[in-house]
């Protein structure tokens, strides 16, 4: 793999483990996000500085769709070049960043007067050690969240595994219990409950907008509208095109048995019990997964 150019020292070595601390990797399965990208260029009047906003999670609940309606709208800019996730935290699970590192941060944000910029990086919600790290940098950012039918959002999951190639091969094989490593972590990602309580002890609960992902289907206009006045900018009206055109089709299904999707269900419901305390406005009704699934005594 050709090592990127142009980010500097910092860049090419803020990944790089400290003698403290254990190599990146073990193992795991490489990707386009294990290095940094480049900083954006723009021009010399845009201000840099925390992102305005960030879309957190949850993975696999079209946080790329709603991103891309987030950014049609006038007073919000994506950098020219800047892709759309930056997995920046991913980086830091083992080691505090140093005061650079987040200044290198902070400069993947230009941002000229009057406008708004964030990031996506749905695995940020998920990832315990990023909410305090973000808190750092970014105490005022206004946190995005969606979630979907916490059994649909595993399958989906599941189905990203798949195309990954972390499902293949028989059990034990390879690495000693890495395929049910990854699904059980898999079966987590769907417990907001559990991954919101922990970003809130690091966020006021004000700075976070907490979505459906059905509702979003059914009613995309009101939801977006909904995000815009959370983002305190201007309501601006999506076309029919622009809804459409930004919806990510994943490709592929992994096929799931009735069993095991009720007892997926059962799994979850207790988490989606405390969730409706976070997130009054929950529609369970939305979640077909979970029609008749009562709380366990």
């Amino acid at each position: 793999m050709k090592r990127r150019i142009g980010l500097g020292r910092l860049a090419r070595t803020v990944a790089r483990p400290t003698r403290r601390s254990a190599p990146l990797g073990g193992g795991a399965v490489r990707s386009r996000y294990d290095e940094l990208q480049p900083l954006p260029q723009h021009p010399p009047d845009w201000q840099t500085g925390p992102p305005d906003f960030v879309i957190i999670g949850a993975q696999k609940s079209g946080t790329t769709w709603w991103q891309g309606l987030i950014e049609g709208h006038l007073e919000i800019v994506r950098p020219r070049g800047q892709r759309r996730e930056l997995h920046f935290f991913d980086h830091f699970w083992d080691r505090w960043p140093t005061d650079e590192q987040f200044a290198h941060y902070q400069r993947y944000f230009p941002r000229p007067a009057g406008s708004q910029v964030g990031e996506k990086t749905p695995g940020y919600l998920y990832q315990p050690w990023v909410a305090p790290m973000l808190a750092h940098v970014a105490p005022q950012a206004r946190l995005i969240v969606l979630m979907r039918d916490p059994v649909d959002r595993y399958i989906s999951g599941l189905g990203l595994l798949q195309r990954s190639g972390a499902l293949r091969g028989e059990v034990g094989a390879g690495e000693m219990g890495s395929r049910e490593h990854r699904i059980v972590e898999a079966i987590d990602r769907s417990r907001y409950a559990d991954q919101l309580a922990w970003w809130l002890k690091h966020f006021p609960r004000e700075q976070f907008l907490l979505l459906q992902y059905e509702a979003c289907v059914a009613e995309p206009q009101a939801q977006l509208s909904r995000t815009f006045a959370f983002l305190g900018v201007p309501d601006q009206r999506a076309s029919a095109s622009q809804i459409s055109q930004t919806r990510k089709k994943a490709s592929g299904h992994v096929e799931i048995p009735s069993e095991i999707r009720s007892l997926l269900a059962k799994r979850f419901i207790d988490d989606v019990e405390r969730l409706e305390e976070l997130m009054p406005d929950l529609d369970r009704s939305l979640w077909r997964s979970l029609a008749g699934v009562a709380p366990r005594a």
